[in-house]
């Protein structure tokens, strides 16, 4: 970012260790309060356990997957917040703590006692600014204000839900989104726009506001169902008109109009091999282990980002991605470029791009039927509940009925993901029988926990990606 430019400043509070320690035991406990009775917004997915950006995108990728399965296109609008952690209104939060959540009593005081009389001042190179009062906002850098944030922020998901709009929520970042025929661009736009126009009365009213310099528009669908579109915009409160992108980074990954990852992959591939090259420069100087620490920290964490948005994409996407993890593993064992790749990987104990998708997708799936959540990619999964045979003591799942012939369909989670589960051992699907009704509900489904669970999955896939 340019330097020179102050509205790329963001400021940092520098809390003491006691102050976060305090923080982080009142947000163990007030998050425990919150899950226990089911009082999260389902459509947040920041700084909530078991939801990620990936777990976020996934649910937004296959309804944009079903859509184009049904030949529909999808209007997908990024909101971007101008200093959102900075205008929260302090007695509006400690209201909607009491109203909506029931936080009252000493757990309200405490958090009022804890936003309220706060100043700040700026230190640079020694030099401080005088003293100002914090009227508004949670201190950027502490423990609690993200969770106070999100909370903050809870009723915009029933503002959004009045629509006909779809909507997934990460922190500040707001995802709208709504699927139909081509032919009737002109009357869902409208809705959109609508929606659109009640999130930033909402937001006015809540000291937020819209940037619309950092908003974007983009419209996925098949190429020949694009073409009908002629000349499509959005309109945004305040006179702002947006044209439709080629592409937009959402959370980090690239969404382009067609909705082949050609875009992110490039990128993901051009910055992994730049890491690659400096592993190449220093590895005559760092040991085997330490080589293989670093390309699974800089390299592995770049290619396995949410990589189950690339299930069963074309065989030429997912063939540049293996290219990037072969150059990696000859960068870590010194191997000339024509050597045969597979006994490398393979006694690196690194899975295959394929593999290490399936890996992914298949942990996502076992972790939702484990906890149910998050409960937007739980719903898509429907577990067979078979009459009492051989095959009912394991956990199985239905794949809902394929209603196209287009083969972009298979990319789908709700589809892809049950044919995967079923696949893998029985031992890995055992169902857990508890003593008495009363456990059962608080105890895993699944006879092996989790660790054992991914160990063995690891071992699966292994064998799949080097066969004997």
């Amino acid at each position: 970012m340019d330097k020179e430019n102050l509205t790329n400043y963001r400021p940092i509070s520098h809390l003491s260790f006691l102050s976060k320690l305090a923080e982080r035991a009142v947000k163990q406990r007030l998050t425990d309060y919150l899950s226990s009775n089911n009082l999260l917004n389902s459509y947040q997915s920041a700084y909530i356990k078991s939801h990620s950006t990936e777990t976020t995108l996934l649910s937004v990728h296959d309804h944009i997957i079903k859509a184009l399965s049904l030949q529909r296109v999808t209007c997908l609008t990024l909101l971007d917040l101008s200093a959102a952690f900075d205008t929260i209104d302090h007695s509006i939060l400690l209201e909607r703590l009491s109203s909506w959540f029931g936080i009252t009593s000493t757990a309200l005081s405490w958090i009022k006692s804890y936003l309220l009389q706060r100043s700040f001042y700026v230190n640079i190179d020694g030099s401080k600014s005088s003293s100002y009062q914090l009227l508004y906002g949670v201190p950027q850098g502490s423990v609690l204000g993200p969770l106070l944030f999100i909370l903050y922020t809870t009723p915009l998901s029933t503002v959004i839900s009045n629509s006909s709009a779809l909507h997934q929520l990460y922190a500040d970042d707001t995802q709208l989104f709504i699927s139909f025929s081509a032919a009737d661009f002109a009357h869902n736009i409208t809705h959109l726009e609508q929606t659109i126009s009640n999130v930033s009365d909402w937001m006015s009213s809540n000291f937020l506001s819209l940037n619309p310099s950092k908003t974007e528009f983009i419209i996925i669908g098949l190429p020949q169902q694009l073409k009908k579109l002629v000349s499509p915009v959005i309109h945004l409160p305040n006179g702002v008109t947006l044209s439709p992108v080629s592409s937009a980074r959402n959370l980090g990954v690239i969404f382009d109009c067609n909705f082949s990852f050609s875009e992110h992959i490039s990128s993901v591939s051009k910055s992994c091999f730049y890491h690659i090259r400096d592993l190449r420069r220093i590895r005559n100087t760092i040991d085997l282990t330490t080589a293989r620490t670093v390309a699974a920290s800089i390299i592995h964490s770049k290619l396995d980002y949410c990589n189950s948005l690339f299930l069963n994409l074309p065989a030429t996407q997912t063939n540049r991605l293996q290219l990037v993890l072969n150059a990696a593993a000859r960068a870590v064992t010194k191997t000339p470029k024509l050597h045969h790749i597979s006994p490398i990987l393979k006694s690196l104990h690194w899975l295959k791009i394929n593999q290490r998708i399936q890996y992914k997708v298949i942990s996502l799936t076992h972790k939702s039927l484990h906890s149910g959540r998050p409960s937007y990619l739980r719903t898509l999964l429907c577990v067979n509940h078979a009459r009492s045979t051989r095959s009912s003591s394991l956990i199985t799942l239905t794949r809902p009925t394929n209603k196209s012939s287009l083969k972009i369909t298979n990319r789908s989670f709700c589809l892809a993901a049950p044919a995967l589960w079923n696949s893998l051992p029985s031992e890995m699907r055992q169902k857990s029988y508890s003593s008495s009704p009363k456990s059962a509900l608080h105890s895993s489904p699944f006879d092996i926990s989790p660790s054992v669970f991914h160990k063995r999955l690891k071992t699966y896939l292994f064998d799949l990606s080097f066969p004997p």
